[in-house]
């Protein structure tokens, strides 16, 4: 009965409740992928790495990321509905066409892999990645971002191989409501305590 009701549970929350992109904020069609590269090297590099695969964990690995979700976020950067002063000052530099060009060649870009590093919690971290918690009502983060953490172009954001460090961040920053971009989010972590962040953030730093 448990295994029933986290999947009902995920089904209903990976049912489209809201869009995961803000009208407007569509894949790239016919993107430069030249011009978004020297956007980003301009722009973006300096924290994101050159081939964005950041290597500090409070900053998000961006490679091979869905140009889409990038594009999305970076509007939401730019007009503050995403809140953080230094990435609004930031893409306030990028106009739509330069969003939608950075973000195809982002996502031409592979991702590199990355690894679960605390042994005590990563197993927890599987459980409700891959299960959820049916007393809890919390759905199983593989149903809306897939077993392997590629996530769903347009939709849901690859998870694969991200830092820990930010992804637990941002999981805290839905839960707390310094984030409150995506009320669906926010839902789910809302649920979380600071252990199973910490063990879902893990398990996704090692998923590939």
């Amino acid at each position: 009965m448990k295994l029933l009701a986290s999947l009902l549970m995920a089904a209903v929350l990976a049912a489209p409740a809201f869009p995961a992109f803000a009208a407007g904020a569509v894949a790239p069609a016919k993107a430069d992928l030249a011009k978004g590269e020297a956007s980003y090297s301009t722009v973006c590099v300096a924290c994101h790495a050159a081939d964005g695969n950041s290597s500090i964990a409070e900053n998000p690995k961006l490679a091979q990321q869905h140009p889409a979700y990038l594009v999305k976020q970076l509007q939401e950067f730019k007009s503050g509905k995403r809140a953080s002063p230094i990435m609004q000052g930031f893409a306030s530099m990028l106009s739509d066409d330069d969003m939608k060009n950075v973000a195809a060649w982002l996502a031409s870009k592979p991702a590199v892999e990355g690894a679960a590093k605390d042994k005590a919690l990563v197993a927890l971290g599987e459980r409700i990645y891959r299960g959820g918690i049916a007393d809890r009502n919390i759905a199983a983060c593989a149903a809306c971002h897939s077993p392997n953490g590629a996530g769903i172009p347009a939709q849901y954001p690859r998870l694969a191989g991200q830092h820990a460090g930010y992804t637990e961040g941002q999981l805290k920053a839905f839960r707390d409501g310094a984030r409150t971009n995506n009320a669906q989010m926010a839902g789910v972590a809302a649920k979380l305590n600071d252990r199973e962040i910490r063990a879902v953030a893990d398990y996704i730093a090692g998923l590939r």
